[in-house]
């Protein structure tokens, strides 16, 4: 994950994490011996570990690339239009997912990002979508996610739903939510709606409510402690149809959108705290 290149700081604070992490885990596991109860004992672990959160320090990273001449065209993404005008970045994170008239379809930040990077700095789209999640532009565009999303920290969500294709959207998502489907005859609603659900020691919020969906889909992009990386929503839902045994979705196709713009819209009213810090 290290190079003798990177910086010392950046070492440090994946380290610490990394500690935290061990120590908050090895304090789950004595306050159980105790006998406190496993959701007290949860809670307690999440708190700790928020008391170091490497995304910071993406955020860092994204803002720099925002502002960096890159790509054939050796342009900066300072007059990306992110919904609230050229370069407007503040605020714009949570009223997304949105119709945009330039491609004539609801995008979702990162799928958002992609236009940008082709249409103001030559990328080639095509070869953004075929590259890894951890890898080239794709990485890029998850520290340019975190930049992004921090700027809407504490901010309420507010996705937009005035645009017919937008709310097309929103009933294909909720559609995509509740259908079954691969060898384990799952779907997103068989772990995400119901209250108090957990795999484990992560939470499953119960995506149908405003809370829940707030709590989910407004802390993503998040840096994985077990990871060692940020990860984006898109790639979380990826990983989501893995797990259902789904096929992988093609980065920032139209399902993918769909489920965010589903997740966001119920989270209407809820504050914004990506980037995240998740186990």
């Amino acid at each position: 994950m290290f190079s003798f290149n990177t910086p010392f700081k950046f070492v440090l604070k994946h380290l610490g994490a990394a500690l935290l992490y061990a120590y908050a885990w090895s304090a789950f596991a004595q306050a159980q011996q105790l006998g406190v109860s496993t959701d007290a004992a949860l809670a307690q672990y999440r708190s700790m570990l928020q008391d170091a959160n490497p995304a910071d320090l993406y955020v860092a990273k994204g803002q720099a690339l925002w502002t960096k001449a890159r790509g054939p065209k050796a342009q900066s993404l300072e007059s990306c239009d992110l919904g609230l005008g050229p370069g407007v970045v503040k605020g714009a994170w949570v009223q997304m997912p949105r119709y945009f008239n330039d491609t004539r379809r609801v995008q979702d930040l990162e799928s958002r990002l992609v236009t940008c990077m082709e249409a103001i700095q030559g990328f080639n789209t095509q070869e953004i979508i075929a590259q890894d999640f951890s890898k080239g532009e794709r990485a890029n565009i998850a520290l340019l996610a975190a930049y992004v999303s921090s700027e809407s920290q504490g901010m309420t969500f507010k996705v937009p739903q005035e645009h017919a294709l937008e709310r097309e959207m929103y009933a294909s998502g909720q559609e995509l939510f509740y259908m079954r489907g691969g060898t384990h005859d799952f779907s997103c609603a068989s772990c995400h709606t119901q209250d108090g659900r957990r795999i484990r020691l992560q939470d499953l919020p119960n995506l149908s409510t405003s809370a829940g969906a707030g709590f989910a889909f407004g802390t993503w992009p998040a840096y994985r402690v077990s990871m060692g990386s940020i990860w984006t929503m898109q790639q979380r839902l990826a990983d989501c149809f893995r797990q259902q045994r789904f096929p992988k979705p093609k980065y920032v196709s139209p399902a993918t959108v769909a489920l965010s713009v589903f997740m966001g819209v119920n989270a209407s009213g809820q504050v914004a705290d990506a980037p995240g810090l998740k186990r």
